[in-house]
């Protein structure tokens, strides 16, 4: 393996991690899941630090890594919501939100905007997003340690459902405004 490949590993070894990570929540195995989503959480810093670091930024990286994030994410989200510890409403925000990524992404690959050099660029509120996201899984297994975290549950739950539609708008206004822009081209 070269080390222009390590980002692109890296992403699909976080997505290798989700399953014994959802096997684990399952099991309620609380400190074994904290232990493997902060390792793939570490596996989401390196990717994009080596990628834009020593210049390795690909097409196929700007599709596997968030990609990685929304499959460890959404699993991880559906178990603890199967297991009691995520309400069913921030479950569908967040899966409302990845179905329109999702359905922009593929409808703007599968369109005649896409170039050999054209990378999904994540937007900031996007990132920060998913940061919070990241945070809110730890957070949720914390709680099951510490018992006085569950009081501030509710309020984690409502800023993480904030910036999910915060998120959701603003890739729908980029969609929207590229789609335009396409039209416009014609």
């Amino acid at each position: 393996m070269s080390f222009a490949m390590l980002p692109n590993t890296l992403s699909i070894f976080r997505i290798i991690l989700t399953v014994p990570i959802v096997i684990a929540v399952l099991k309620e195995q609380y400190f074994l899941v904290l232990l493997l989503f902060i390792l793939a959480g570490i596996t989401d810093a390196l990717d994009g630090w080596i990628a834009k670091h020593y210049s390795l930024q690909t097409r196929l990286g700007s599709i596997l890594d968030p990609t990685a994030d929304k499959i460890l994410l959404t699993c991880t989200f559906v178990s603890l919501y199967w297991v009691g510890l995520l309400p069913l409403w921030i479950l569908l925000i967040i899966f409302a939100r990845d179905l329109i990524i999702v359905a922009a992404a593929v409808g703007y690959f599968l369109g005649e905007m896409t170039s050999e050099n054209d990378l999904l660029e994540p937007s900031l509120i996007s990132k920060f997003n998913t940061v919070l996201q990241i945070l809110l899984v730890i957070y949720i297994v914390l709680a099951q340690f510490y018992i006085e975290l569950k009081a501030w549950l509710e309020i984690a739950f409502i800023v993480v459902a904030t910036t999910t539609a915060l998120s959701g708008a603003d890739y729908t206004w980029l969609w929207i405004k590229r789609f335009i822009l396409q039209e416009t081209k014609k």
